[in-house]
């Protein structure tokens, strides 16, 4: 734990108690009690009204009005942020996750927490054979350090590469790496389930200046195409998801009409293709005859 999280939590445990000595502190973080006087007059610099009381059953508490009025985090907070942690441990299978899960409980005390809200993903087994890949890269971010990997790239070609990682990120269902490829000399995001036989070298970098968030988005977004799409009520639920409730319109009883926004390629047909006979488009013409050469190419695999 470094001095920082140090700090914290020495703040959360006095705002949910009285009075802390020092022993308790230094056993708690394991360092000195020199160490723990030092953080306390760190905190007084920082205007945290942190006091000391003497004798036999002295130690450090923060006075009363400071707690009820400027509390940092009360058991609302303290809820969000278990529930936030119990989502991340979920999709991110982690000792780190678990142990700060654990620090947290152990700052909240009696403090009863409702639960009111829970996280829930799907128990896939691919999801914990990634979490080798996910600490390589998460320990290679940490240190600058250059990972090696062979890549499958989306049209299934393989590829080997060297990049440096800058960030781990999960967007719906998948892990992503964001970092810059030395093979290609430019700005990429790798899907981590395409990833395989990943290394950690003993090359470490120096982070380039990242282009704009906007800049790095236009690369790996496709052009995207506007359908109207007759669903049924039974998947309209899923549009309402990702599309939100403005691009669904009344059109009969049996049907609603979509207006989406779709890639004109493979995936967005695979899209598509997933809601079966619930779904019919309706428009442009030019996306309906690609959609249908994909759907012929897939019954296809079956005649004969």
């Amino acid at each position: 734990m470094n001095k920082i999280e140090r700090l914290i939590s020495i703040i959360m445990i006095l705002l949910k108690k009285d009075v802390v000595s020092s022993n308790e502190f230094a056993q708690l973080f394991n360092v000195s009690k020199r160490t723990i006087l030092r953080d306390m007059e760190a905190l007084s610099l920082a205007n945290i009204p942190i006091y000391a009381v003497n004798g036999v059953h002295g130690g450090y508490g923060i006075l009363n009005e400071y707690k009820v009025d400027k509390r940092l985090l009360n058991s609302s907070d303290l809820e969000n942020i278990l529930t936030a942690l119990n989502g991340l441990e979920q999709i991110f299978i982690s000792e780190e996750v678990e142990r700060t899960i654990k620090k947290i409980e152990a700052m909240v005390g009696p403090m009863s927490l409702t639960g009111s809200i829970r996280l829930s993903f799907y128990d896939w087994k691919g999801r914990s054979e990634i979490d080798h890949t996910l600490k390589t890269c998460q320990d290679a971010i940490t240190m600058k350090r250059c990972i090696s990997f062979d890549y499958l790239d989306k049209n299934g070609a393989p590829t080997h590469r060297i990049a440096e990682p800058y960030q781990l990120h999960f967007s719906e269902m998948s892990w992503y790496l964001k970092g810059f490829c030395l093979d290609r000399m430019s700005y990429r995001t790798f899907k981590l389930s395409r990833i395989d036989n990943l290394t950690m070298n003993e090359q470490t970098f120096s982070p380039r200046e990242h282009p704009s968030e906007g800049a790095r988005g236009v690369k790996y977004q496709p052009a995207l195409v506007t359908i109207k799409a007759l669903i049924a009520p039974s998947i309209k639920d899923h549009f309402i998801e990702r599309y939100g409730r403005e691009s669904i319109e009344n059109h009969s009883p049996a049907y609603a009409l979509a207006t989406i926004h779709v890639p004109q390629d493979p995936a967005g047909f695979q899209f598509l293709a997933s809601f079966g006979t619930n779904l019919e488009i309706i428009e442009p013409k030019a996306y309906i005859d690609d959609f249908r050469s994909y759907l012929a190419k897939m019954l296809g695999k079956y005649e004969g």
